[in-house]
């Protein structure tokens, strides 16, 4: 049960740092944030220990935060479209 309410966390988490990363208004910091986070989360896929998954959890959640507030400060200095999102 315990291992079913994680996978539920981290899928949740893992769908918000998605979501967040989109935002960001530079082609280039939304594809590499997309693609590190993906990386990530495969990366650690395989863990089994529970502490090690909490601690995992809590480090994604303090970047979580730093997506937000990266991508509002990204919003406030926007500047022209690239070639490629155009």
């Amino acid at each position: 049960m315990a291992s079913g309410i994680h996978k539920m966390k981290v899928l949740s988490l893992y769908k918000q740092m998605l979501r967040e990363s989109e935002k960001f208004s530079s082609y280039n910091y939304r594809m590499y944030a997309l693609r590190r986070i993906r990386d990530a989360f495969r990366e650690n896929k395989s863990l089994t220990d529970a502490s090690k998954i909490e601690g995992q959890m809590e480090y994604a959640q303090k970047n979580l935060g730093i997506i937000k507030r990266q991508a509002l400060v990204g919003q406030l200095f926007q500047a022209d479209k690239l070639v490629i999102e155009k």
